[in-house]
């Protein structure tokens, strides 16, 4: 069996998301390829697995051709979608969602896009995220919906040991936009500088991508709250180096803030959880699956800076439920979102598309 799965760029979840699957594929004797319209920081993660960069329809439809996939998974872009399906292709083709942004935003971008999906997709893949699932079910209804939780390579990923800093470290994953909500963090990282002056924030991301206004306007706050001296920002390092990072944060005393509007499922809270680096996340839809306040990490409503603070010095402070936490969270991760059940899933999906003609 061969598969393919394409992106706009390698880069954040997807990136992760993409070569995990592969990877746990591979294990069984399942070719996966990656396509990416564009390049990206992102693309030094991968490693052996053939990845294409293209976005030219001639050249995608020769890889079609020439590759004979058994099914492809697009991931958001329904140009590519219908790029492929004019290729010629005769497997079964998976038009799959992870995120859109804000529910707002993702409204408008399925209402947009559901007559050209329905045309050329014989299924529908989501993660168990209920506003996600809310919104598929309500424009994409008529062609097959397949819906479970993405994997985390519990395998290789996680905890090391090294020599504890000497300070608390905050940190952040995530680009400067909106839906990361980067502002509160801020926010939050600046109380809680005050009462640890001792600490530092971490934000870890790709400089590369991004609004260059936004940017300016994240200049603007820093220097504002004064914190160019306790700020340090990481672009782009290696995955497989993050779990270090996680692993040292939680070692520190401190914790992993994750202030997003909405997210599709949230890869940095979890994988920070598999490296027992304790999480106080905003209460957004995705980290439901996975984070259960005061036993996997610790939830705070948005907007809510205060009840943030407190939270967080609960996890600083309250020696007996971190450690509870940190304990709880690592294994919560390496019992349900491992690779294994993701590949059976998947598996399970393609099985029941067999019993379906591929549209044509």
């Amino acid at each position: 069996m061969k598969l393919l799965f394409t992106f706009f760029n390698p880069s954040g979840g997807m990136e992760t998301l993409n070569r995990i699957r592969c990877h746990a594929f591979m294990k069984m004797d399942v070719e996966c390829h990656l396509l990416y319209s564009l390049d990206g920081e992102g693309r030094k993660n991968i490693k052996d697995i053939p990845t294409f960069v293209m976005n030219d329809e001639a050249s995608i439809g020769k890889l079609i051709q020439r590759q004979n996939y058994d099914a492809i998974v697009v991931c958001t872009d329904v140009t590519m979608l219908l790029t492929i399906k004019k290729a010629g292709f005769k497997g079964h083709l998976i038009f799959e969602i992870q995120g859109l942004g804000t529910l707002q935003t993702a409204s408008a971008v399925l209402k947009d896009i559901s007559a050209r999906v329905l045309q050329a997709a014989d299924g529908v893949l989501y993660p168990q995220t209920s506003h996600l699932q809310e919104l598929m079910t309500a424009y994409l209804h008529g062609i097959p919906h397949f819906c479970f939780d993405d994997p985390l390579d519990t395998e290789c990923f996680g905890y090391s040991s090294y020599p504890p800093k000497p300070f608390p470290i905050i940190g952040w994953v995530g680009r400067i936009e909106a839906n990361k909500n980067w502002r509160e963090f801020l926010l939050i990282g600046s109380r809680m500088l005050q009462k640890h002056p001792e600490g530092y924030l971490w934000i870890f991301g790709d400089t590369t991508l991004g609004d260059p206004a936004e940017k300016e306007h994240y200049d603007r706050w820093v220097n504002g709250l004064q914190l160019q001296h306790k700020l340090i920002v990481y672009s782009n390092i290696p995955h497989e180096q993050i779990a270090d990072y996680f692993s040292v944060i939680g070692d520190s005393g401190g914790f992993l803030c994750s202030t997003s509007i909405l997210e599709g499922f949230g890869y940095a809270v979890a994988e920070a959880m598999l490296c027992r680096c304790p999480v106080l996340t905003t209460d957004s839809d995705g980290i439901r699956r996975f984070l259960i306040h005061d036993v996997t990490g610790k939830l705070y409503a948005r907007g809510n800076v205060n009840q943030a603070v407190v939270q967080g010095e609960s996890l600083m402070k309250d020696t007996t439920l971190r450690n509870t936490i940190r304990k709880n969270a690592e294994k919560h991760i390496k019992q349900h979102f491992s690779s294994e059940k993701y590949t059976t899933n998947f598996m399970n999906m393609l099985k029941s598309l067999s019993q379906r003609k591929p549209k044509y």
